[in-house]
């Protein structure tokens, strides 16, 4: 088995790609070892490696990020075994099949109507098949949260390498938010929820 690594924009992060399906389609994030116990199997062996915060399980990759004063020359090695010896000894990614691979943060409960349910539905189209596609590619995700439909305020979650990256606010702002006021006239800002 061949495990491809690549960079992201952010130095925390490490995206690696097995070759096979991970998820398949949706996308998990796991901000700590406990929540990954609970869930994945794979998720876990990876925060086995000292040094690792988070672990963001795609369609076709798994992002993992590692403390600041750790470094990739010694971690890349023991989480380069974790996802080979998860995947030959054919183990589960999810431990409950029948668990959501799309499991987010949680989303705001509002019931739009109206304008604002057209505008949700806007937003939501542009995210899944603009934004959360070229994302992906830097081995992260970016889901919406709400609508402010009187400040005209989309709110998102990032994950994954997207999660605390440095270059984060200029994606935000410069990308998501220019895109979206470009489609929906409406948004006048994007905000991250964190």
């Amino acid at each position: 088995m061949f495990i491809q690594t690549e960079s992201t924009p952010n130095p925390n992060t490490l995206k690696f790609l097995p070759g096979r399906d991970v998820l398949g389609k949706g996308a998990r994030d796991f901000s700590d070892k406990d929540a990954a116990e609970r869930a994945s199997p794979l998720a876990a062996a990876i925060f086995e490696t000292e040094g690792v915060t988070r672990v963001f399980l795609g369609g076709e990759f798994v992002s993992v990020t590692k403390m600041d004063d750790a470094h990739w020359a010694h971690l890349k090695p023991f989480v380069l075994g974790a996802i080979m010896e998860h995947f030959v000894a054919n183990r589960p990614v999810l431990f409950d099949a029948n668990t959501s691979a799309e499991a987010a943060p949680e989303q705001d409960d509002r019931v739009y109507e109206g304008d604002a349910a057209e505008i949700v539905e806007q937003i939501k189209e542009l995210i899944d098949t603009r934004v959360r596609p070229a994302v992906a590619q830097d081995g992260g995700d970016i889901v919406f949260h709400s609508w402010e439909h009187e400040e005209g305020i989309v709110k998102l979650y990032m994950r994954g390498a997207c999660a605390g990256c440095p270059s984060s606010t200029m994606t935000l702002k410069q990308g998501i938010q220019n895109m979206l006021r470009h489609y929906v006239p409406e948004v006048r800002a994007v905000e991250q929820v964190v």
